[in-house]
């Protein structure tokens, strides 16, 4: 627990526990708690977050079954794309989602509809962002489960829904807990979705920290409501610890390969059918309607927009295209350093140590229910004396980066790593082997399998991490999140162009990377 324990004491404890004790000298807490405007922004914050896992849930399990279980033609292809969406910068999602439910939209050309400033735009873009994450968490589970204990109940007479909830439900329970705390966090701190398509009548407690810190400079009544956040999150994450470690359990896991097979009969056909019909919808068709966009110009389709990325006009110090540079710079330290700190918690967090594990285990996840201004102010005025004086320096985004993804290496690894038969440890023991060597036997190759899962994850989010490092990120040194918003910000169709397209450069990059590590098998527990 060290390693982890002093690297979120000192990057995400120190700089928030800085900036709100500032906010809060000057004792207006019941003030801004009582405030009508106050009630009505958590109700909403509640409400939105439940039905948006809820939606995702139930859109997503569908796909988390077909890729664990059936081998088809794509299938890799299909992994890394439904995990692009998770990365892209808000801003530009929201713009896509406005092109397809707003104004002179798809949606209003075909039906005469339109979404645009409602609850169902906020929700579908919701589900646009967290579609992965319950494939990645739900789905890396499901398909190292041995289908022969569901294939016997079969044979014992239970039907097929009685059988898969009596023997898969159980066993998934860990990692569809993991998810739903996943993205309920995500949505209970939505931003950019909120503000892009909800307009003025929805707002997220994130949505008004920000407004009170960068608009209205009233940093005590953002205080305030950090530490709203801050309970809210706690009182999740307390419920997830509680009802999870009741229900984990050691589990058979074998190769992930063996468990796939070709959809047999009509009714696989048609789910896997429907699932791709439902990721063409939700996720490919707003993705297009960026490269469309990225290729549109005052003379037709070209790659205008793409050229211009390469030339600085003085908006930037730097052309647009070395947001590429620095971002995959920047995302694989993030990603090493949430290997590291997140592997070693998730080590920790698989010894049954009572109430002092539990909380550990609830503290790492608070980054995902922090607030970004938070955190990226923290940042700039904690970090700026020795020995951790870090302003000026690089390092300092990507462990603003890795801050989120350690809680999802931590929430990828620890099922799998939880659901080990402590047996086979103690067998080890037995014959003889060190602590060090029973890890390296019996847990490292079982860990493998979910390293290469958890390693793209952290990367992606890397990638689209925008709320911190638009505080962080020199002028000189953009991110492409970062740049994309700066040039959404300037007016003018040309900026508009070069914004697509420099986001459609950032779903490429994310989708090279992901193919490329569903291509690198880990190896077996055989091979070692």
């Amino acid at each position: 627990m060290a390693l982890p324990a002093v690297f979120f004491a000192v990057f995400f404890g120190y700089p928030v526990v800085a900036i709100t004790a500032r906010g809060l000298g000057e004792g207006r807490a019941l003030e801004v708690l009582t405030a009508p405007g106050t009630r009505q922004v958590l109700w909403f914050t509640l409400w939105q977050a439940a039905a948006s896992t809820a939606l995702t849930l139930v859109l997503a399990l569908p796909a988390a079954y077909a890729l664990a279980r059936f081998a088809f033609p794509g299938r890799n292809l299909l992994r890394a794309l439904i995990t692009v969406p998770f990365v892209m910068p808000t801003v530009v999602v929201g713009s896509a989602f406005l092109a397809l439910l707003g104004r002179g939209g798809l949606l209003e050309q075909l039906w005469g509809v339109r979404l645009d400033t409602s609850v169902w735009a906020i929700l579908l873009a919701h589900v646009f962002f967290n579609f992965s994450v319950v494939v990645r968490t739900v789905g890396g589970l499901w398909a190292q489960l041995d289908p022969g204990q569901e294939e016997a109940a079969r044979m014992l007479g239970a039907g097929p829904f009685a059988a898969w909830r009596r023997v898969t439900l159980p066993a998934l329970a860990p990692a569809l807990a993991a998810a739903a705390l996943m993205v309920f966090l995500f949505t209970f701190t939505s931003f950019g979705v909120i503000q892009v398509l909800g307009g003025p009548r929805f707002a997220t407690l994130e949505v008004e920290i920000y407004r009170q810190t960068a608009q209205l400079l009233d940093l005590p009544a953002a205080a305030v409501l950090t530490l709203v956040q801050f309970g809210a999150v706690a009182a999740v994450l307390a419920l997830h610890a509680w009802t999870v470690r009741r229900r984990e359990t050691a589990l058979r896991l074998v190769d992930p390969e063996r468990t796939a097979r070709r959809p047999r009969g009509a009714g696989q056909w048609a789910l896997l059918g429907g699932v791709l019909l439902t990721v063409a919808v939700l996720l490919v068709l707003p993705l297009g309607v960026l490269v469309e966009r990225s290729l549109s110009g005052p003379d037709g389709y070209g790659l205008a927009h793409y050229r211009a990325l390469f030339a600085s006009d003085g908006t930037f110090l730097v052309a647009p295209w070395e947001a590429v540079h620095n971002s995959l710079r920047y995302g694989a330290v993030a990603t090493l350093i949430a290997l590291v700190v997140g592997g070693a918690a998730a080590a920790a967090l698989t010894t049954d140590a009572g109430r002092l594990v539990r909380g550990f285990d609830a503290l790492l996840m608070l980054p995902l229910g922090t607030s970004a201004v938070t955190v990226g102010f923290g940042f700039l005025i904690t970090l700026d004396a020795p020995p951790l004086d870090l302003r000026s320096s690089w390092i300092l985004v990507p462990l603003a980066q890795a801050l989120v993804g350690v809680p999802f290496v931590i929430r990828i690894m620890l099922p799998v790593l939880r659901a080990v038969d402590d047996r086979l440890r103690q067998a080890a023991a037995v014959l003889g082997a060190s602590p060090a060597r029973v890890w390296r036997e019996i847990d490292l190759p079982l860990a493998r399998r979910a390293l290469l899962p958890a390693a793209g994850f952290a990367f992606a989010v890397s990638l689209g991490e925008f709320g911190a490092t638009v505080f962080l990120a020199r002028p000189d040194a953009p991110t492409l999140p970062v740049a994309v918003a700066r040039l959404l910000g300037r007016a003018g169709e040309s900026a508009y162009g070069q914004a697509m397209a420099l986001s459609t450069v950032l779903m490429a990059v994310c989708l090279l990377t992901l193919l490329a590590l569903e291509r690198i098998r880990p190896l077996r527990a055989g091979g070692f």
